[in-house]
């Protein structure tokens, strides 16, 4: 099958290597202190855990797409108590003032509307993809916080847990999206495209972009003409530094499952992305040369 192809396992591992060094890249500007790693490994403790010990314990199958939320909400409000930020950190050059605060409001409104709406017309109308594929992707770009690769846990939550993406596609896919121009977003394009409930091809790839794209242009519009305000308060930036550092743990917990669990199969598996992880943090080489690369050492290692 294709999903066997050598090359296809190489994809794979390239997303391995990528998703490493975002984990790297972000601890470092996110969780560079003891009380924020701490949090961080929490979260990716509690990512990979949570939904089975809630089964385990009580009986019942907890929605894997409401963990990250979850997680998120207590790592702000965990920030908020614990991780202190000095006034004089929230000085900082004023921005501009071009939107009206009634368009801020506006767009803030239609954010939280669409964001508790969806999953409510979801539910009324179960038989409709359309919505349904909608709101997978309009939540999943509403929650990306600290970086482009969060979004790969969140997707993963909402298009391979229900069957839509097999894992290898999704792994394969979200590798080869590392070398095409352009923000992680696009991989919503290429999901949209390749999902079994309909619509897909071209017509689904549209919808699953201008979903998952959705949320950050009503979240530009709407804080802006308040930001001014927001970060000069040591308590918002202190819930930031939390909501940050827990992002780092979910991006943790995606680079161990899925990427690693289905990418990694033994030995030859992980000195390829070992390779492509080296190539892109020591010898800095582009991520789509090495997602070339990392393809055809799978198809070589196929080959053997």
């Amino acid at each position: 099958t294709v999903a066997d192809a050598g090359w296809l396992h190489g994809l794979k591992l390239a997303a391995v290597a990528v998703v490493a060094q975002a984990v790297w890249g972000m601890s470092r500007n996110l969780a560079p202190d003891r009380s924020r790693a701490t949090i961080a490994i929490v979260a990716a403790i509690l990512t990979l855990t949570w939904s089975k010990g809630m089964s385990a314990i009580f009986g019942f199958d907890w929605p894997s797409a409401l963990t990250p939320v979850l997680i998120i909400v207590v790592a702000g409000a965990v920030g908020w108590r614990l991780l202190a930020v000095p006034a004089s950190q929230t000085d900082r050059v004023a921005i501009s003032k071009r939107i009206r605060p009634w368009m801020g409001i506006v767009a803030l409104v239609l954010f939280f509307t669409l964001l508790i709406g969806l999953p409510s017309l979801r539910q009324v109308f179960s038989e409709n993809e359309t919505l349904a594929v909608v709101d997978s992707f309009y939540r999943s770009g509403s929650l990306v916080f600290g970086g482009g690769h969060v979004v790969l846990p969140l997707l993963q939550s909402e298009v391979v847990a229900p069957g839509w993406v097999s894992e290898e596609a999704f792994l394969a896919g979200y590798g080869a999206t590392q070398a095409v121009p352009g923000p992680l977003f696009t991989f919503s394009a290429y999901l949209g495209t390749v999902m079994k409930p309909e619509p897909n091809g071209a017509i689904g790839g549209f919808i699953a972009l201008g979903a998952i794209f959705l949320p950050a242009f009503f979240l530009t519009i709407g804080p802006l003409p308040f930001w001014d305000m927001m970060r000069r308060r040591p308590a918002f930036q202190s819930v930031l530094r939390g909501v940050n550092a827990a992002v780092v743990g979910l991006l943790l917990a995606a680079l161990y499952d899925p990427v690693w669990t289905s990418a990694v199969k033994g030995a030859p598996d992980f000195a390829l992305a070992a390779a492509a992880l080296g190539l892109l943090m020591l010898w800095k080489f582009p991520p789509w040369l090495v997602v070339v690369l990392a393809a055809l050492g799978g198809a070589g290692l196929a080959m053997i």
